[in-house]
């Protein structure tokens, strides 16, 4: 080893040249670190771009179709209820089978009663109570259609 080494000569050439290569790298890297950054900038861009214009493409496209009558007329009866003059209108007000439908009740007498229970107890129950109720699963109805397995409770309130 010790004689490979005595046998490399270095010139002046050489150490000048190396010096250059070590100053461009000093020099080089940054200015390459600050191009990728701005690379990644610009593709971030881009894809901000052309996500603003799939958006804009939308809203004209919904913009388009408001300016069709026929489909205003559509959605002016659907979501408002709008009907033409003359036309007939069947509204259900009630589509419950007459099992579920709530029963009569007595009329409501004008009599003011008087309880003899201590009503904060009364109130702590019920809270309690309440607390310790399973929680209910709604279910999604569909629109239109009245439910196949109605219950056999009429609905509280």
């Amino acid at each position: 080893m010790r004689e490979w080494l005595g046998r490399v000569r270095i010139s002046g050439f050489v150490v000048i040249m190396l010096g250059l290569v070590v100053l461009g790298t000093f020099v080089l890297v940054p200015t390459v670190g600050t191009y990728m950054d701005q690379r990644q900038q610009i593709q971030a861009l881009r894809s901000a771009v052309q996500l603003s214009q799939s958006e804009v493409s939308d809203l004209q496209m919904q913009r388009d179709r408001w300016s069709d009558p026929a489909y205003i007329r559509t959605q002016a009866r659907e979501r408002l209820g709008y009907t033409f003059p003359g036309e007939i209108v069947y509204l259900i007000d009630n589509d419950l089978p007459a099992s579920a439908t709530p029963q009569e009740q007595d009329d409501v007498t004008g009599d003011v009663g008087q309880t003899r229970t201590d009503w904060m107890a009364q109130l702590v129950r019920s809270v309690a109570a309440s607390g310790a109720a399973q929680v209910a699963v709604p279910t999604t109805p569909t629109i239109g259609v009245p439910d196949p397995t109605p219950s056999d409770t009429p609905p509280a309130g």
